[in-house]
């Protein structure tokens, strides 16, 4: 989470940049996944590791405390009794950091390693599923063949372990805010993220053991092969021109398309990203907003929004960031601006808790962020550095264009970072309401603004050192969970079998009982 202060230092330090851009290196030649590294270079990489993060991450004791911190290290060192290779190491270090309980804070692959994955095409697990509590559901299939385990099949057992002996073996080693469990069962159900934690925990079999229960509700067991994406691609090419039997192209067809251009594929791509359509009928405004990174408009598209609100008289609106992992404070900030009826803070507090240490060389672009930091912090007599600025400083609502009708916010597991900071000030005012999941981010407040990547010097893997920790009101209970929705959106097998926007769905229905009786007579 970034704000437009800090872009803008980065921009006075551009030419910084450059210095340490030359001194990257690229892959390493003759690269393999399969390399293991002796145990005294991998404890060297781990040192290197937990003195980083002891020195540096100023909420390291925020919900685990220094005790049990310090147990979970040792017991991270301690697992390095042999070689091993880059994702068995990796495995360690997720396994310690998930115990410090930050969304901001994770490991990530060397980028040789993350080249690698994303050129390798590797075989998968073939269920895309969907988790929630002690629910796991189809959400899709990549063995499209598959004529059993459809959308909507509640998955009960993979390979002998149910659905809860799986999700509590995968959170020892997901991050989250706090004590949030909505944050994590999104991420086991977005994209590849289940079947690339399956592979490391338990290796993959050339099959998997099913057990699942049918329409009718009866338990029922299949066995589905591992999905190999490269088989699956000759399969394509070859069902389209050289299987026999195959008819020839139609020569009236009409010709395919050539590829979109790149003002195409830009267009798309920010109408995935925010998007506003208007329903004359209910007057109401159905805003989708997936980032509040910069590159995407988002000042453009808010004015221009906000303006065609007013002109259309809306009455209510539905304002989707259940996919919105954050990004830049300042855009976050504008947009609550139109929508908050009374002057506001980004931060009671933050800070960051030094401004150099001894391995400060592993942190990428480190100069530059000490440099930020000096610019940006002062030392206050608890002996931490705040970014007094936001401490201080009270934003105001717009006057003009400002929304005054009922918002329907809807949120998930997804909703992270600068999306709880924006969700986290509307909550409890009288004409938001918060509709769907617990957000993923927290509350309370974060570890995150400035957040450079440490390359570990010996197997280059990567992990992410918040540098700043940000309260948004002391007021608030520090108890680790995200923001709470005022009217819960749950998923059910059902919805998920047919497809259903649940929440949206749910948000409608509130709508139209308002319209029926006021707010002031329910």
């Amino acid at each position: 989470m970034n704000n437009f202060f800090v872009n803008r230092l980065f921009l006075f330090f551009i030419f910084l940049f450059t210095l340490f851009l030359f001194s990257c290196g690229g892959m390493q030649k003759g690269f393999r996944p399969d390399r293991k590294y002796p145990p005294e270079v991998l404890r060297k990489d781990y040192l290197v590791f937990r003195h980083l993060l002891e020195a540096w991450h100023p909420s390291l004791y925020w919900y685990t405390s220094k005790d049990s911190m310090s147990a979970y290290f040792d017991e991270g060192y301690t697992a390095i009794r042999d070689s091993m290779t880059e994702p068995q190491f990796r495995r360690v270090l997720s396994y310690v950091i998930s115990k410090v309980d930050c969304g901001h804070t994770s490991v990530r692959a060397s980028k040789a390693y993350a080249r690698y994955l994303d050129t390798a095409h590797l075989p998968q697990f073939p269920l895309i599923l969907k988790f929630w509590n002690d629910t796991a559901v189809v959400a899709g299939n990549l063995n499209r063949r598959d004529s059993v385990l459809k959308r909507g099949t509640q998955i009960l057992t993979i390979n002998g372990r149910t659905t809860r002996q799986l999700t509590d073996t995968f959170f020892n080693y997901i991050v989250t805010d706090g004590r949030n469990q909505t944050g994590k069962y999104q991420y086991l159900s977005t994209g590849l993220h289940f079947s690339s934690w399956y592979k490391d925990l338990f290796g993959y079999p050339d099959s998997f053991e099913i057990g699942y229960t049918d329409t009718s509700g009866k338990l029922k067991e299949t066995r589905v092969p591992l999905y190999d994406p490269r088989a699956d691609t000759i399969r394509r090419s070859l069902g389209r021109v050289l299987l026999p039997g195959t008819p020839p192209p139609d020569k009236g067809a009409p010709k395919r398309l050539r590829p979109a251009g790149r003002r195409a594929r830009k267009n798309r791509e920010l109408l995935f990203t925010r998007s506003l359509q208007l329903d004359s009928v209910s007057h109401t405004a159905f805003m989708t907003l997936n980032t509040f990174e910069h590159g995407y408009h988002l000042r453009g598209f808010f004015h221009h929004s906000f303006r065609e609100m007013k002109e259309q008289q809306v009455k209510n609106l539905v304002l989707d960031v259940r996919s919105n992992g954050g990004g830049d404070a300042s855009l976050s900030t504008l947009l609550t601006r139109y929508l908050i009826d009374k002057k506001f803070k980004v931060a009671d507090s933050l800070y960051t808790v030094r401004r150099h240490s001894r391995y400060d060389r592993y942190i990428n672009n480190g100069f530059l962020y000490e440099m930020l930091t000096l610019v940006a912090s002062r030392k206050h007599s608890d002996g931490k550095y705040h970014f007094g600025y936001f401490e201080r400083h009270y934003y105001s609502p717009f006057r003009n264009l400002h929304f005054d009708g009922h918002v329907y916010l809807l949120t998930g597991g997804n909703s992270f970072s600068a999306t709880c900071l924006f969700a986290g000030a509307l909550k409890g005012q009288s004409n938001v309401t918060v509709v769907g999941e617990e957000t993923g981010g927290g509350y309370y407040g974060n570890t995150a603004w400035m957040i450079p990547d440490v390359t570990l010097p010996n197997t280059r893997v990567r992990f992410r050192l918040p540098r700043f920790r940000l309260v948004v009101d002391r007021q608030r209970e520090k108890n680790g969970r995200g923001i709470i929705p005022d009217v819960p959106a749950l998923p059910t097998v059902e919805a998920i079998g047919k497809g259903l926007d649940f929440k949206t769905a749910r948000a409608k229905e509130l709508i139209r009982q308002n319209a029926i009786t006021p707010p002031h007579l329910q």
